[in-house]
């Protein structure tokens, strides 16, 4: 059996230090990238207060980073967003204000894949099961802890190497029938490829669901969340601390899968979004 190790709180804020991205010459940009699309993430400029400004999109807290002298507020945008004007709103030094901007349209392509049956037209049992866990994962989708200090930038690491094999947002058909699009990130990998946290954080829930199968989540602070699923082993649970690069499992073809691989997620205020724009390439 894996060993499992603990983090302590220095050695998470040690691994924090990697949100601030590289320093050299030529680094990428801040992450997430600016994509203001239906599934993506805007990244809105607050100004400059001596305290982190409070900011929200209708009654979702967002996620605020930066410095004194310049914050920003990190907004997930849902795959159903409409596109056209969006408003958020800032709380700083006692005063309130809007922020308006504007979302762009995106299509996605269509992805057709061949699974069984019993995964598509649910027996009462499963159908009974995934509503019970649907409940429990809208629990864990809410959770929403003080964001990290430090810099604006939250480069991710991809949890396992490989060939990205489905995009974020591609309409899913299963066996013929139109599902929600995909809602994360598959990599091919091989079955027992050690995965690994992208982002330090803490664990919220771990399980194994009829859907996503062995499942980790991870709380990054400020509403930012990320799930790896499918996994054929999980040698975390809830309340470990890992630093980013820590085991937290190995890749699985467990739940709905058509054979290994890592389906990876991100959440961000309770909405879905394009993994790639956390990572520099």
């Amino acid at each position: 059996m894996p060993l499992r190790m603990r983090i302590t709180r220095r050695q998470l804020l040690l691994a924090g230090a990697a949100f601030a991205g590289p320093a050299s010459a030529g680094a990428p940009g801040p992450m997430p990238r600016d994509a203001r699309v239906p599934g993506g993430v805007a990244r809105l400029a607050l100004g400059a207060a001596p305290e982190r400004p409070q900011a929200q999109q209708g009654d979702q807290p967002l996620l605020v980073v930066g410095t004194p002298s310049a914050w920003e507020a990190i907004v997930g945008l849902p795959l159903a967003t409409l596109p056209g004007p969006a408003r958020i709103e800032v709380q700083a030094g006692g005063a309130s204000r809007s922020i308006d901007y504007v979302v762009r349209a995106k299509s996605y392509p269509q992805q057709r894949l061949r699974v069984a049956p019993g995964q598509v037209d649910l027996s009462p049992a499963d159908q009974a099961r995934h509503e019970r866990e649907r409940a429990h994962l809208q629990a864990v989708m809410a959770t929403y802890s003080a964001p990290a200090a430090g810099a604006a930038s939250l480069p991710m690491r991809a949890p396992v190497p490989g060939r990205r094999s489905s995009s974020f947002g591609l309409r899913r058909v299963f066996n013929g029938q139109p599902r929600a699009p995909h809602a994360g990130m598959d990599i091919a990998a091989g079955l027992g490829t050690p995965v690994a946290a992208p982002l330090a954080g803490r664990v919220i829930d771990t399980g194994d669901y009829f859907f996503n199968g062995g499942t980790v989540w991870l709380d990054h602070g400020g509403g930012l969340l990320t799930l790896c699923c499918h996994l054929s082993a999980i040698d975390v649970q809830a309340g470990d601390v890992l630093g980013v690069g820590k085991r937290l499992g190995a890749v699985g073809a467990t739940g709905r899968a058509t054979g290994p691989h890592l389906h990876w997620g991100v959440l961000l205020n309770r909405s879905m979004v394009d993994p790639a724009l956390f990572l520099a390439a």
